[in-house]
């Protein structure tokens, strides 16, 4: 049997609501223990209270879904690190740590011990790991700082939704969850170079620089071509047509003919096949500059049959979507296929670790409850004098 790939990394976690809580599941999810550290009198996590979802017959300080989607294969430990009690705990717990990951507001850390100058005595190869706002330096450091902030400030409610609506966010904490993921790309980086040269030390993620990262293309075209990219019609792509929404009998299809060779495949299927030969739809600025007429001109035709019905006929051949509600997509079969929903022990009904392959996963235990694993890890601990 393989063993997992973290299997023996030991990453404790000072973490609270969505983003850190992310980013440690997906380590836990691919083999390491993963400690949550949580303050009894503050009741954890914050995210053991976040509704409007919950479960009463899971066990106490469980019950929030939202949790429960955040913290599979973790540990627990109940902690006050405002007191020398816990921060002799904390240190405790250190030794034997790969890493110590967090995800507070930028002043936190060092205030609360969990930097590596604070941590190095007893453990040089420690990684310090911070998710934050706006960074632990500089004039927003004591900032809060959240996906949606970070989506408003940066441009993302100019590129969602229709151009004649009041600006908008995406429909998901996108940055949190890439925010997340970007931390434990971070911890396990360091982590090697750590296991590597004995030494380990501080990595810092910020969602504002995610969010900022995550501009990619939209952010190049404007620092240097001075392009505005701004939210379109159907969801058009800025430059590729057809690339958007399209009416059917019943509902809406997404097409993305994304590569000239998918044009031609389009007008074929559409019994169109005279389009493909019209200089004005040749190329993709050809089509780009007729894409308003583009548009009817497939609306009419796409109008004839279903969704499902075109989506069969383009099945290969074309690249489309049918444009589903959340419910609809969740009770897709193909969703519910090699192991994408996983059932816990609990009962609850959870979205499976997306690796694949020879990135093998561990079988996700429930989320643990607060303090669950604090008398197993906290073991040998010295008396306080």
């Amino acid at each position: 049997m393989r063993s997992d790939h973290l299997e023996g990394v030991r990453v404790l976690a000072v973490e609270q609501y969505g983003a850190g809580p992310f980013g440690t599941q997906l380590l836990g999810h691919l083999g390491a223990e993963v400690v949550k550290v949580e303050n009894p009198a503050q009741g954890g996590d914050v995210s053991r209270s976040v509704g409007p979802h919950f479960r009463d017959d899971l066990p106490p300080s469980t019950e929030s879904i939202f949790f429960q989607g955040l913290n599979r294969n973790k540990k627990s430990v109940a902690l006050d690190l405002g007191t020398p009690e816990g921060q002799a705990a904390l240190r405790h717990l250190a030794r034997d740590a790969d890493a110590l990951v967090s995800n507070l507001r930028g002043d936190v850390p060092a205030r609360l011990g969990l930097t590596y100058a604070a941590l190095a005595d007893v453990n040089p190869r420690l990684v310090c790991a911070h998710l934050t706002g706006y960074g632990r330096g500089g004039e927003r450091a004591r900032r809060p700082g959240y996906d949606f902030l970070m989506q408003a400030e940066l441009g993302y409610f100019d590129l969602t939704g229709d151009p004649d609506g009041v600006p908008a966010r995406m429909g998901l904490s996108m940055v949190d969850l890439m925010g997340g993921a970007m931390l434990a790309l971070a911890t396990v980086s360091a982590i090697v170079r750590a296991r590597a040269g004995g030494r380990g030390g501080e990595v810092d993620v910020s969602l504002f620089d995610v969010a900022l990262f995550d501009l990619n293309y939209v952010a190049h075209w404007y620092l240097n071509a001075g392009a505005r990219t701004t939210r379109l019609p159907r969801s058009a792509h800025p430059s590729l047509t057809p690339c958007q929404t399209y009416r059917t009998a019943d509902g809406w299809i997404y097409l993305m003919c994304n590569k000239e060779k998918f044009w031609p495949a389009l007008c074929e299927l559409v019994d169109r096949p005279q389009w493909a030969r019209e200089p004005r739809f040749a190329t993709f600025p050809d089509r780009l500059a007729a894409r308003a007429e583009l548009t009817e001109l497939l609306d009419d035709v796409l109008f004839e049959q279903t969704t499902a019905a075109w989506m069969e006929r383009f099945a290969g051949a074309v690249p489309a979507a049918p444009v589903l509600a959340l419910d609809e997509a969740l009770e897709q079969p193909f969703v519910h296929a090699d192991g994408r929903v996983e059932t816990l022990a609990n009962g609850l009904r959870l979205l499976a670790s997306p690796f694949r392959g020879d990135a093998p996963t561990r079988p996700s235990t429930a989320p643990p409850a607060l303090g669950e694993h604090t008398a197993e890890l906290l073991d040998g601990l010295p008396a306080a004098p």
